[in-house]
């Protein structure tokens, strides 16, 4: 029934919203991707990064990079 409304799995919903929150806190710079993956019960680094890069294309130092380039563009306007 989840997956008739939303149109994706659960699995693949609960991993969206963990990858949301992986964001989130790469931006917020406080802890380093050890930190985030124990906070966020991945088993390792490795299945975390692995899991990002699948959900958003990205691995996670190129996207914590390409956001600290689009917000320090954005300072410099």
């Amino acid at each position: 029934m989840f997956s008739e409304i939303k149109g994706i799995t659960i699995e693949h919903y609960i991993i969206a919203h963990k990858i949301e929150k992986v964001k989130k806190l790469l931006l917020y710079d406080e802890l380093n991707l050890t930190e985030i993956s124990y906070k966020m019960n991945y088993r390792s680094v490795s299945h975390l990064s692995t899991q990002f890069k699948k959900v958003t294309g990205l691995t996670t130092t190129l996207f914590k990079n390409l956001k600290a380039k689009k917000r320090n563009t954005l300072d410099e306007v």
